[in-house]
């Protein structure tokens, strides 16, 4: 292998892609480490080149879009080029869990909401009202039975221990990370919204939620007209409480889920991509996603095969002087690396036959910076 031939400093422009041939939102899948980070950011970049306005937003919690696009990426999107309209947002979903309807406090996101959802004035209720109220002992002790003041140090502590249902209901950090995705996807600052996902379990759970939010809420909003009544005559009911305004809420987070399920499932708008790497295990995992997107109705155009120990004139139309190639004349672990990726190259292609399957090769440097980026995008152009 020649190991003198230094890294690729400049790309003849004409070479790679400005702008890309995609649907309006695109979205990178796959498991953890094969490079969806990558793709999407190669994407973006190519995308912003020929004057469109891209957003390129991660959903992984373990951000690196700011690593591969070399610059600082914030949690709201902001534009990070001025000579191209690419702007980026890597979105926290911890944070968004605290905002809008998902807050743990009382909203969706923490059960203990639910007395609120109700009709109710705190969590289960009451304000701090805690199970057991004035039927135990005394009654009159700071905090011992919904009646204290709230100035023992412990009671918060001892409030959410009390209460099973406080805190953030489980998956409501994915439905965060979706309500902050449908912002953006609404939002007129952008024509392309490209995704970077989380690794496979947490995108499927994502993908799952428009039907368990829609299922909820459903139950919810029944729930509550038919125990209206009983709520307003009970002593904590908080029937002064806004309840039109929640329900309200509620209706236009349903219609916003319901407009997600259509975006995610018209093949017009949006282009699920499956990134892999030639290995076995990672084909399989692969053959999963792809059959449960396809149980959900999302359409799959792309499988991208990255890390390809082939060489870069093989997969793209671009120049590659620079490209330091795997050398399989003399190197045996090159060979049986290149022998176990061909086999698992052939099963992708028997089982995504009827998709387009795009090969990225394995590249001697660390893909970071916009040079290697705009090579990628030629290689999914």
């Amino acid at each position: 292998m020649d190991l003198e031939v230094e890294a690729v400093e400049e790309i003849d422009e004409a070479a790679v892609p400005t702008g890309v041939d995609a649907a309006e939102y695109v979205l990178y899948g796959g498991k953890g480490g094969v490079g969806k980070t990558t793709m999407a950011a190669a994407t973006a970049l190519a995308s912003a080149r020929d004057g469109t306005a891209t957003l390129v937003v991660s959903t992984d919690p373990a951000h690196s879009l700011s690593d591969t696009l070399e610059t600082t990426i914030p949690a709201e999107p902001e534009r990070i080029r001025e000579d191209i309209p690419l702007y980026a947002a890597e979105i926290d979903p911890e944070e968004a869990v605290g905002d809008g309807p998902f807050d743990a406090e009382g909203g969706l996101g923490g059960m203990g909401g639910l007395g609120q959802l109700l009709g109710g004035g705190g969590p289960m209720g009451g304000q701090g009202a805690q199970p057991g109220g004035a039927g135990q002992a005394g009654g009159t002790g700071a905090g011992a039975a919904g009646t204290g003041s709230g100035t023992d140090p412990g009671a918060d502590d001892d409030a959410a221990a009390a209460d099973p249902l406080a805190g953030p209901m489980p998956g409501m950090d994915e439905a965060a990370a979706m309500r902050l995705l449908l912002e953006y996807m609404d939002d007129e600052r952008f024509d392309r919204v490209i995704v970077d996902t989380a690794p496979t379990g947490h995108t499927l759970r994502l993908l799952e939620l428009p039907e368990l939010l829609d299922s909820m809420m459903g139950r919810l909003l029944k729930l509550r007209q038919r125990l209206s009544g009983l709520f307003d005559s009970l002593p904590f009911g908080g029937g002064d409480g806004d309840q039109g305004a929640d329900v309200e809420d509620l209706e236009v987070l349903r219609e916003r889920i319901e407009r997600l399920r259509a975006v995610l499932r018209d093949p017009a708008k949006t282009d699920f991509r499956i990134v892999m790497v030639p290995e076995g295990l990672s084909v399989m995992e692969s053959q999963r996603l792809l059959d449960r997107l396809d149980s959900f109705g999302v359409p799959v155009e792309t499988v991208v095969v990255n890390r390809v120990m082939q060489d870069l004139t093989d997969v793209a139309d671009v120049e590659g002087d620079w490209f330091v190639s795997p050398d399989l004349d003399d190197c045996e672990f090159c060979q049986r690396r290149w022998q176990v990726q061909q086999q698992a190259l052939k099963e992708a292609q028997d089982l995504f036959r009827g998709h387009d399957v795009k090969r990225v090769p394995l590249f001697a440097d660390e893909v970071r910076g916009e040079n290697l980026l705009r090579v990628v995008a030629a290689c999914l152009d």
